[in-house]
């Protein structure tokens, strides 16, 4: 036997000294350490109805029960409003996927199927499935996943819009059992090159497809070997292979295999692991928790991460006499096992978060407006800029005491060092979920703690957006206006000279150190407005200042004036610019960008304006915008980015994550992205940021107006030291369609600091010691007044 090294993929010849192995023992311990490694403690599994459309087939499997002929005075098929009946009950007890099981077209066998089929207007039972999958998902919203037998590249093409994944199992590549004396004799749909070619069809029309294993019904070890690799091969061609199921046959009474006799424990055990190792870590090995009563621990042991769906619902049609475990049973079996139990939808998280390759334009939408950022299913209706408490779960998390060591324990200890994360290392952190999200959080508070004591900081500001009035055409933007905006809400405004300078005296007034500029990409703006606009500040208050002007501004107004942009941040910062907003990042990765803001500054343009910026005196802020279309490795590559510009130029002051509000933004509207973060993931990546900018960013900022008063309060638990500013206006959050107000005076500020166990502290831009105020409250209606001269 070779020693037991980790390998991420067997080959035959690496499986053979297990092929006689009565105790599956060394090899289980090689598929639980491979299945750890790609998939942490992660056990998934899908809440799902049963929608048993038709049970007539034209094959004749030796061990089925499910499968009948016709029978006098029995519907062959489901009608629409039984389909629905069972549909709404899957809704009504918290499901999110409608599995429609069914034979092999019957029709090809039986007069009845045929007529019945007629009376219902079809010619064909895929037809027919077709229709009722898109009927559920348009009346319920449950995510088809279809399990309707061979079918053709066409039949697949037909049924792709309306599904998220479709299934089937190969069984087995053993011919021979097809044979006369066979289990598959007589069922032509259970030829190995008939359901291998559509798998391939499947692949070459990028469908999320589940597939895998029968065992026991008479086929060798070698034989299963055999074919795991034909899945393999088509898996590897065309990468859409998202489960392989190992299910043990089991004998029933009335079939003709009633007296066969079931694989044992161990031989289920073996065939896990074989195919743990013959494929890559990331596949998804599953097998079915009511087909083992008894035994989850030692199917978890042998290697799978999945339990395949469970339903609060129906039976399983297919193995009536096995009953779900209920899912208390379930999760108490894998939490024994030092897992996690985590729910996912029909089509799994590594599709879902590619859901513009794999699949069509509206089961696309429907699943994006369900998942978090790697694909998982949202877990609360908490959402950005929505007026609502802190989900009480994440509370309790958050606030725990630590009860485990966290396996992500090595990347926080590095993280801690001040070391350069990688990528995965970050993705993984990106990641966290119960004991992990608290030791995330946990670790990056130390951080906090160590360089910023117990002060939250914050500055009296007042924003300015200037115009709303842009040519860009930023996906994600609800705050400006032009051609591609005019529905949006809110009309077209251009202030005057005049106006800035009015609400820079007004801010001053109200004990305002800083105003923040910004506004859109006026077709009539030069660099020379921007210059402008600067002396109308410094000649309404020269002691304010000014932080203004995105890179994209920057960039815009160079070009217009024919300078490089060294030299025209020279210039701004002669007319009195103080420093710059680290806005127009958005994700910095063009791949993102390509989507999200395909006519904006590439991630090397920006990163070169803000080193220029840098490198001429200026200081910035960076911001990231998350919570859309991004993935996670997308939001570790920004973070990554921004440390190693701040290694080179130390120019940024401080980090401010800002989740996307998604109500009122075109790409959201029009089907492109999530309903942004979670609440897990607003919390989160305010950590992460931490850990990865340590110790070159010393300040991380949570945003008050898109996360809320309660939960920008818990931010302070997951490595927050600042909370911006208190803006007095605030139009771009808004536009999104977000609540949580225009302004926080700063009495309220230092309130909700102290009410959390922190410290205040006003401060200046740059960080320093704001001068006394008079924190004077706001007169009545001026917050309002601020913007009606721009007629919004």
């Amino acid at each position: 036997m070779p020693p037991a090294a980790f390998s991420d993929r067997f080959c035959l010849d690496d499986l053979r000294p297990y092929l006689d192995l009565d105790d599956p023992t060394p090899l289980m311990a090689l598929a639980a350490e491979k299945r750890d490694r790609a998939h942490g403690h992660r056990v998934s599994y899908s809440r799902k109805v049963f929608i048993p459309l038709t049970q007539l087939c034209r094959d004749v499997c030796h061990y089925c029960t499910f499968a009948h002929p016709p029978r006098n005075g029995e519907a062959a098929f489901l009608t629409p409003d039984e389909v629905l009946r069972i549909a709404r009950a899957g809704v009504a007890a918290g499901c999110r996927e409608a599995l429609f099981t069914l034979g092999d077209k019957p029709e090809l066998r039986y007069e009845a199927a045929r007529r019945e089929l007629a009376s219902l207007g079809h010619d064909t039972t895929l037809s027919y499935l077709a229709a009722m999958a898109r009927l559920v998902f348009e009346e319920t919203g449950l995510l088809p996943h279809l399990n309707p037998g061979v079918m053709s590249a066409q039949d697949i093409a037909a049924l792709r819009p309306v599904s998220v994944s479709l299934g089937l199992m190969l069984e087995t590549s053993a011919e021979r059992l097809s044979a006369r004396g066979g289990p598959h004799f007589g069922s032509p749909d259970k030829l190995p090159a008939v359901r291998l070619a559509t798998l391939r069809a499947a692949g070459e029309h990028k469908v999320p497809f589940t597939s895998g294993l029968l065992i026991g019904i008479g086929e060798t070890r070698l034989e299963r070997v055999e074919a795991l690799l034909a899945l393999r091969e088509i898996s590897d061609a065309y990468s859409h292979v998202q489960e392989i199921i190992i299910q043990n046959f089991r004998p029933k009474p009335g079939t003709l295999m009633a007296q066969a006799k079931a694989p044992s424990l161990a031989e289920l055990q073996w065939t896990i692991a074989a195919a743990r190792m013959l494929f890559e870590p990331g596949m998804n090995i599953q097998a079915p928790p009511n087909l083992s009563a008894g035994a989850l621990a030692p199917l978890l042991a042998a290697g799978i991460n999945d339990w395949g769906g469970l339903s609060p619902v129906t039976p399983d049609h297919v193995n009536p006499e096995a009953p779900w475990p209920h899912l208390r049973v379930l999760e108490a079996a894998t939490r024994a096992s030092g897992k996690m139990l985590v729910e996912r939808l029909a089509v799994y998280p590594s599709f879902a978060e590619r859901a513009a390759t794999w699949l069509d334009r509206r089961m696309r939408t429907a699943v994006q407006r369900q998942v978090d950022g790697a694909g998982w299913p949202r877990a609360e209706d908490w959402s950005v800029g929505i007026p609502a408490a802190a989900p009480a779960a994440l509370v309790e998390n958050l606030r725990a005491p630590a009860v485990a060591r966290s396996a992500l324990a090595p990347v926080l200890a590095r993280a801690e060092a001040g070391a350069t994360l990688e990528e995965g290392d970050i993705v993984r952190l990106l990641a966290a979920r119960d004991h992990d999200f608290k030791a995330v959080c946990a670790s990056a508070d130390g951080l906090r703690r160590a360089a910023n004591g117990d002060v939250v900081s914050y500055v009296v500001t007042r924003n300015i957006n200037y115009t709303n009035i842009c040519t860009y055409k930023c996906r994600f933007c609800a705050f400006s206006k032009g051609k591609t905006h005019e529905a949006l809400r809110g009309r077209p405004y251009d202030l005057t000279l005049a106006e800035i300078a009015d609400r820079t005296r007004e801010a001053w007034d109200r004990g305002a150190t800083e105003v923040c500029m910004q506004g859109g990409i006026h077709p009539d703006y030069t660099g020379a407005r921007y210059l402008e606009i600067l002396a109308a500040v410094k000649a309404a208050v020269p002691a304010m200042h000014a932080h203004a002007f995105s890179p994209l501004e920057v960039h815009h107004g160079a070009t217009t004036l024919g300078l490089p942009v060294s030299e025209f941040l020279v210039a701004l910062r002669a007319a009195g610019l103080g420093s710059l907003p680290g806005t127009a990042a958005e994700i910095l990765d063009d791949e993102v960008r390509a989507t999200l803001c395909p006519d904006k500054l590439t991630t090397q343009e920006w990163l070169t304006v803000m080193r220029a910026a840098h490198r001429v005196g200026l200081k910035s802020t960076a911001t990231i915008m998350f919570g859309h279309m991004e993935r996670y490795e997308h939001v570790a590559r920004h973070l990554l980015r921004i440390r190693a510009l701040q290694e080179e130029t130390g120019g940024f002051t401080e980090f401010v994550p800002l989740p996307f509000v998604h109500m009122e933004a075109p790409i959201y509207l029009n089907g492109g992205a999530r309903k942004g973060p979670t609440a897990r993931e607003a919390i989160l990546i305010h950590a992460v940021a931490r850990l990865v900018l340590n110790p070159v960013v010393r300040n991380i900022q949570a945003s008050w107006v898109k996360l809320g008063p309660n939960m920008v309060s818990l931010a302070l638990d997951a490595g927050v030291n600042d909370f911006g500013g208190t803006l007095m206006d605030e139009s771009i959050s808004r536009a999104a369609g977000a609540s949580h107000g225009q302004e926080m005076t700063p009495e309220r500020m230092e309130t909700m600091i102290a009410s959390a166990g922190r410290i205040p502290r006003r401060r200046t831009t740059l960080y320093g010691e704001a001068p006394p105020s008079p924190l004077a409250p706001p007169e009545p209606g001026i917050a309002l007044a601020a913007s009606c001269g721009a007629g919004r």
